[in-house]
Parts: C-alpha cells; structure tokens; sequence
C-alpha cells in the first residue's frame, strides 16, 4: 500500500510491480441539479477527479445506485446511467458492472480504478515550502446549487454551473503530469480551504492563501450577498476555522466563500515557482475552466492557513 488514510489523500494507491501501481477511489452524490442526465453526468465527473488528482490514467469503473423505485420512473434511472456513462467514454474510462438498491432518496456515483507508475504518483503531502497554489475551476457551486432548489438561479447560473461541474479534471491532470508536479488534491465536499489544509498538513507546511486572486463565480458572489449557503459550507467553515489566520479585510461572506463545499470542483496544485510559468502555459493550452494562482506554501505551522484580501 503507497497511499491510504493517513493524509485523507484522494484515493488509495496499491504498488502491483515496479512498473504499475493501482489507484481506487468512490464516490457518492445525492442530486445536485434537477436533470438526472445532467446528474450522472456531474457524478461520474466527480467521481474520475479523485484519479485525475493523483496522476493516475482512468481505466474502469463499477457504479452505485440508490433509487425510489415506487416514487419515480425507472426512465429517470436510465437517464441517469446514460450521463455517467458518457462522461466515463470521455474520459476513456469503462462502466463494467455496479449495484443498486432501493432507496428513498436517489444516489448515484462510481468506483473508479485507474493506474499509475508507482514513482509518478500525485499526492496531497509532496508540497515544499515555496510552491505556488494554482487552481484550476472557479468556486462557488455549493452556492449557486443550493439556490437553484430554491428557485433563485437564472438559468444561464445553472448551465453554467452545469458545464463547470461536469468538465473533466483530464486536461488539468495532463498538465500536471507534463512539467512534473508532484502535490495536488481535488476541491470538492470540504471546500477549497478544507483541502487546501490537507494539502498543508500532509505536507507539513503553511498555506498562504489570497483572496482577490480566488477565482470565484459571478453567480456564486451575487446570490452570497443574499445569504445563500448550503448547510455543508457553514460546516466546512466552523471545522477549518481554528486553522485559519484570517486578516481583517477578509469578511464574513468571503470567508463562506472560501469554505463553499464543491461538487466536481477543480485541482488545486502546489508546484515549483520555477516550473509556474510551463504549468499555466500547459493548462491555458488544455483549455480548462481557469488557471488561477491563489497563493503559496511555505515553513510554518503544519495546516496552517493564512487569508488576506
């Protein structure tokens, strides 16, 4: 065993030879947008982040299910199979078998297996102090989603949020796997500053994070400034707080927004000041949602971040 719990590290790595390693990792979502195509869809995303954040190529998968079979259609199920399903071919990835059960509440996610040479494995504790934090999705999901299942999202905030969260990590992993990063994690349920201190921790260094420099989404700002968080930011705040050095500057609503808990978020990557310039060059090139620099690590206290504005 390479990787397991000890740096709540995206996903657990077994060492099969000198030559391959492999990576597993599950994840589950309950509904986070009405449409159960547009669902799997973000689900499947979701799930394949976790490889993408360690290095490792995608190659199958097995999913989960849990569905109110006497509440809804079984079309609705199908639906939500067919946009996972296409978002695995996308990523290169086969859906091989999997489970469902009856469940009052629908769920849907996969268990994802992918691989890696066992000396190319990214992990959330490689970090030194010195590296740049560069982020490669905005935030604010957490916000806009909870929003919408209250009617107050536009419809263009939904598609957009939509297509952020089922973009695949996959251009983001292949420029990282180009100019050798060796530290990053994926932003999901915890926020970005919850997994912004697991990268810290499991390195054991500080975090210097920037506000202004986080990108976050417009849509995500607005519906902020009405007081539209999700129950799990609220609580990704309280848990990192008494890690966090917060400068005066930085207010309550920004604070929320740091802690906003993501669905299918982006790769938040600690690298080498001197190769910052080829990774950004690397993800501008691949296209993805942003290639934000946010901050950097350095000596301190393990886990520790500081915000300024």
């Amino acid at each position: 065993m390479l990787v397991g719990f000890e740096t709540s590290d995206d996903g657990a790595v077994y060492r099969v030879n000198d030559d391959v390693a492999i990576v597993q990792s599950l994840d589950v979502l309950t509904p986070v947008v009405d449409d159960p195509t547009d669902f799997g869809r973000i689900a499947a995303a979701n799930s394949v982040s976790d490889l993408y954040a360690m290095g490792a190529q995608p190659r199958f998968a097995l999913s989960f299910a849990g569905f109110p079979k006497d509440i809804l259609p079984l079309t609705v199920l199908e639906s939500i199979f067919a946009g996972g399903a296409a978002v695995a071919r996308e990523a290169g990835m086969a859906v091989i078998g999997g489970h469902t059960i009856d469940d009052p509440e629908p769920k849907y996610g996969l268990a994802v297996t992918g691989f890696v040479h066992p000396d190319e494995i990214v992990t959330n504790r490689a970090g030194s102090p010195g590296d740049v934090l560069v982020l490669t999705k905005p935030i604010g999901s957490g916000v806009v989603t909870t929003a919408n299942k209250r009617d107050l999202a536009t419809a263009a905030e939904l598609a957009e949020i939509v297509s952020i969260m089922a973009t695949l990590n996959a251009g983001a992993a292949r420029a990282m796997a180009a100019v050798g990063v060796c530290c990053a994690t994926d932003v999901t349920g915890f926020g970005l500053l919850g997994h912004l201190h697991e990268l810290a921790a499991g390195s054991g260094v500080q975090a210097n994070l920037m506000y202004s420099a986080v990108p976050i989404l417009a849509s995500a700002r607005r519906l902020a400034a009405d007081g539209i968080f999700p129950g799990g930011t609220r609580r990704n705040l309280a848990y990192v707080d008494e890690h966090v050095e917060w400068s005066a500057d930085v207010d309550d609503e920004a604070q929320l927004l740091l802690a906003d808990a993501q669905t299918s978020g982006g790769l938040l990557m600690a690298v080498d000041p001197t190769r910052l310039d080829d990774l950004l060059g690397h993800l501008i090139s691949e296209g993805t949602p942003c290639a934000s620099v946010v901050g950097s690590l350095c000596e301190g206290p393990a886990g520790t971040i500081v915000v300024n504005e």
